[in-house]
């Protein structure tokens, strides 16, 4: 449960931000976020279509009123190309999740089962254990994640949220000319 979802006077905003890969560039963004009293929930980065910048999106917690300002803060930094708060527009968004669970023969074909429904990969299996990978929204892998409890759970892996904004359904007018 993240902590908006537990005090009433804190917002969570999703911020996706081009930024320079280089070295120190995490840790000057984690410290900004640190001063502002903001809180990453979580954080995913990777390499960008874009030769030499990687994508962040950073999913942050804080008080309505400062958390408003987060991207428009975020763009002061030098190592920053492009952010964009898209909380507001209409995203899609994706976590996976790695869960390694006891899994012996016996319950091995039950987990199968629950796998099944929840659209889960296999990823690795062993005697005693498996390692599946399930994407979604949260709320689908906490439920996963409860429901593995049952069996024994060894050791979860998960991204956070990695987001990119839906594509426009109306046609663009100018194209039409």
């Amino acid at each position: 449960m993240s902590i908006s979802e537990k005090l009433p006077n804190i917002e969570t905003r999703t911020v996706v931000a081009l930024v320079e890969d280089r070295p120190g560039v995490l840790a000057r963004i984690a410290g900004f976020f640190r001063r502002q009293g903001f809180n990453i929930e979580s954080l995913a980065v990777g390499k960008s279509e874009k030769i030499g910048l990687s994508r962040m999106t950073f999913v942050v917690e804080g008080p309505p009123d400062v958390i408003g300002l987060v991207a428009a803060k975020l763009d002061r930094l030098i190592e920053i190309v492009e952010v964009t708060d898209i909380t507001d527009q209409n995203f899609a968004y994706r976590e996976m999740a790695l869960i390694k669970i006891n899994a012996d023969e016996k319950i091995r074909g039950e987990i199968l089962q629950l796998a099944n429904v929840f659209r889960v990969r296999v990823v690795d299996v062993g005697t005693e254990e498996m390692t599946i990978e399930t994407t979604g929204d949260s709320k689908k892998i906490n439920s996963l994640i409860e429901l593995m409890n049952q069996y024994g759970i060894l050791e979860i892996m998960r991204t956070g949220r990695v987001a990119v904004l839906r594509s426009s359904l109306e046609i663009n007018k100018k194209k039409e000319s």
